[in-house]
């Protein structure tokens, strides 16, 4: 019995080496980055996320944007979900969106992370140095996850409500084929409203360290820009849900699809041929080859 007991407790114990070791050596990067950025808790907090998801945004955004003025590499063009579009994007509308985002993330960012400190609680510079584990981070991601798809969906689903969709929405709708740094180009009630507190509130919610509120925003900052992009790229997120939702307007509000499944607002979406695209391609053939348009089938079969 005890034998059994050592082989099952072997890789257990290995675990725990591993995980000890990774969690030194993550503790050790993030002391030397405070060491060098400093470790006051309201500048991390509000100028440091500031700068960070900033950075982050443009840094994605650009490479896509580039895509989008270049139409280089020339392969790219395979995967793009609505064909012909913004090839190449128009230089005028450009630069209206980069005005109009560059002042969001300063206008209305500034304010809600400054909120954010305070709701949180008091912190420390010894709180801010000491990393949370691994289980706690998964928890409070898992967390912030589902608040942002019920905040975001509901908060778009009213911006498209008749009575307001003209004054504040509209303006985000203006591109039906979105290019990645269309995002956060809204107006900034919007961006207040349905970009920055459904993702804001999960951290507030969660109290969390601020190195997984930097996780989080990560993955929201890059997932948001990855299905505004326009291109279905490989083992990249879906962008059909959202793109789809540009085109036709009353269509899939939601980020993970959940609510706008328990709402029957995908319906017209789950009949059309974006919802056979709609998933994570992990292979280098683009979905519109593998799942093209009716006609496009007609056409290969006349010839």
């Amino acid at each position: 019995m005890s034998a059994g007991i050592e082989i099952f407790d072997l890789p257990a114990r290995h675990f725990r080496l591993f995980w000890g070791a990774s969690g030194d050596l993550w503790q050790s990067l993030w002391d030397r980055f405070l060491d060098i950025v400093g470790d006051e808790p309201f500048r991390l907090w509000v100028f440091g996320t500031l700068v960070y998801t900033m950075i982050l945004y443009w840094t994605i955004g650009s490479v896509y944007t580039l895509f989008d003025i270049t139409n280089q590499p020339a392969f790219l063009r395979r995967y793009k979900v609505q064909p012909g579009t913004n090839e190449p994007v128009d230089s005028d509308r450009l630069k209206k969106v980069i005005r109009q985002v560059l002042f969001n993330q300063v206008c209305t960012g500034i304010p809600m992370l400054i909120g954010l400190f305070y709701l949180i609680g008091p912190q420390t510079q010894e709180t801010i140095r000491q990393l949370p584990t691994f289980p706690t981070v998964v928890w409070q991601l898992a967390v912030c996850i589902v608040i942002e798809e019920f905040g975001f969906y509901y908060s778009h689903r009213l911006l498209h409500d008749g009575r307001i969709y003209k004054y504040i929405h509209k303006q985000h709708h203006e591109w039906t084929a979105p290019i990645a740094i269309t995002a956060m180009y809204s107006h900034p009630i919007e961006n207040l409203v349905s970009n920055l507190l459904p993702i804001g509130v999960g951290v507030w919610a969660t109290g969390c360290h601020i190195a997984v509120a930097w996780l989080w925003f990560t993955l929201a900052i890059s997932n948001t820009l990855h299905v505004h992009s326009g291109y279905h790229l490989p083992f990249l997120p879906s962008p059909e849900q959202h793109d789809f939702h540009h085109l036709k307007f009353t269509q899939c509000y939601g980020v993970l699809g959940v609510l706008d499944w328990l709402h029957g607002t995908n319906s017209l979406f789950m009949s059309s041929k974006q919802s056979e695209r709609d998933y994570i391609l992990t292979k280098f053939v683009p979905v519109r080859e593998i799942h093209p348009d009716s006609d496009q089938v007609s056409v290969k079969k006349r010839e």
